[in-house]
């Protein structure tokens, strides 16, 4: 796998981080260093964090499903692709909106980076099918992640809401993509 497509899978994986963050700065009053900081730790750490478990639970039961490998990382990253594109056309729900001082909760914001990261840890379980180099991967996943929330924080105080709901979108699109490239790759060469 080539650092290109690892970048290309991380801005995927990313978006659902990166639209959260953005509702989290337009809910905010002000966005303080240490507020953008802690988004951006947590939500890129767990981005890290969970492709890096399932990594390992990959490379056990990868060996395994060498021959279907191609069909079953096309299926894992068009199904969460199609997910993230119908989560971005859903209505905006009354209840997701934050209370004034839960904006920047650390329990609130822990529960975001574990939800906004459990697509990862389902990238995770391919990487070893993809020969993806460890180490580069979940660096490059982790900080995309950070990176594009805290701009995500920043997008959300100037831009308003419309933008969440594009950010999953494209996230989706990228993750479709990535899929089926890797499936047509695999194709080809077989």
């Amino acid at each position: 796998m080539t650092f290109r497509a690892i970048l290309l899978l991380a801005v995927g994986l990313a978006m659902d981080a990166a639209a959260v963050a953005g509702a989290r700065g337009l809910a905010a009053r002000r966005l303080r260093a240490r507020d953008v900081a802690l988004v951006a730790l947590l939500f890129g750490g767990f981005q890290a964090a969970m492709p890096l478990l399932g990594y390992f639970v990959g490379r056990r039961v990868g060996p395994a499903l060498a021959r279907w490998d191609h069909w079953i990382i096309f299926a894992l990253l068009g199904g969460l692709g199609a997910k993230m594109l119908w989560e971005a056309r859903a209505t905006p729900d009354a209840a997701d909106a934050p209370a004034d001082g839960d904006v920047f909760g650390l329990r609130v914001l822990l529960v975001l980076a574990v939800a906004t990261s459990l697509d990862a840890l389902a990238v995770g379980v391919t990487l070893p099918m993809l020969r993806a180099p460890l180490a580069l991967s979940v660096a490059t996943i982790g900080v995309t992640t950070a990176a594009l929330s805290a701009l995500g924080l920043y997008a959300g105080r100037r831009f308003g809401a419309a933008l969440g709901r594009r950010l999953d979108a494209f996230g989706g699109l990228v993750l479709i993509a990535l899929g089926g490239k890797i499936l047509a790759e695999h194709l080809r060469a077989g």
